[in-house]
């Protein structure tokens, strides 16, 4: 079920829990059982954030070949 929760929730939520997680694991709030999990949910929210960032990076890399190449000099306006 983690996994269906995971891909309806967005990239700042996985990197709140994230954060969280790994907060619980510093502070040593932990038992060893719970640390697992821990880990494991902190590795599938890492995956996730990562796969988002990939999919991000290659659409500003097809943006930057296209629509928007002139984006970073001072024609920004005006085009069609």
């Amino acid at each position: 079920m983690a996994g269906k929760t995971q891909k309806s929730q967005g990239f700042e939520s996985a990197m709140a829990e994230l954060e969280q997680i790994v907060d619980d694991m510093e502070a040593g709030k932990l038992s060893l059982e719970d640390s697992l999990a821990a880990y494991k949910r902190g590795a599938e929210l890492l995956s996730f954030c990562r796969t988002r960032l990939e999919d991000a990076q290659q659409q500003v890399r097809v943006l930057e070949d296209g629509v928007l190449k002139d984006f970073s000099g001072t024609g920004e306006s005006g085009q069609s």
